[in-house]
């Protein structure tokens, strides 16, 4: 078949030194560039953006995915300041992703503990 590997849309090639994320500083804008994320599509960048939309430190922030057979998008980030780089915009706005992630987990863990609790008597009654 003429079909790429699935695989090849969402792992990294280490054999030939695919990364992650790479950055390249905008030459016009002192406190902007741009990152390119391998492997990643629309799901990562919107939540990446809308994060650090809520970043007062961010003056804009936004992305671009080329194709849908292209694995990759580009990630446009300017902040107010020249003394906040867009490195630590992004750093931040993916620990605080991190830490939300991790109270749903806990909060829905602990939501359906509650409801097996509750729900434990009725089954066990039959």
């Amino acid at each position: 078949m003429n079909a790429p590997e699935r695989a090849s849309s969402f792992l990294l090639d280490e054999d030939i030194g695919e990364v992650k994320v790479t950055y390249s500083a905008d030459t016009k804008v002192s406190n902007a560039g741009t990152f390119r994320f391998n492997k990643e599509d629309h799901t990562v960048a919107n939540i990446l953006r809308m994060q650090l939309l809520r970043d007062p430190m961010v003056r804009f922030a936004g992305y671009i995915h080329p194709h849908p057979l292209v694995h990759f998008f580009d990630f446009k980030i300017q902040t107010n300041s020249s003394t906040v780089a867009p490195q630590e915009v992004l750093s931040s706005a993916i620990e605080d992703l991190s830490n939300e992630t991790d109270h749903l987990i806990t909060a829905f863990t602990d939501a359906l503990d509650d409801w097996k609790k509750e729900n434990e008597k009725g089954v066990m009654g039959l």
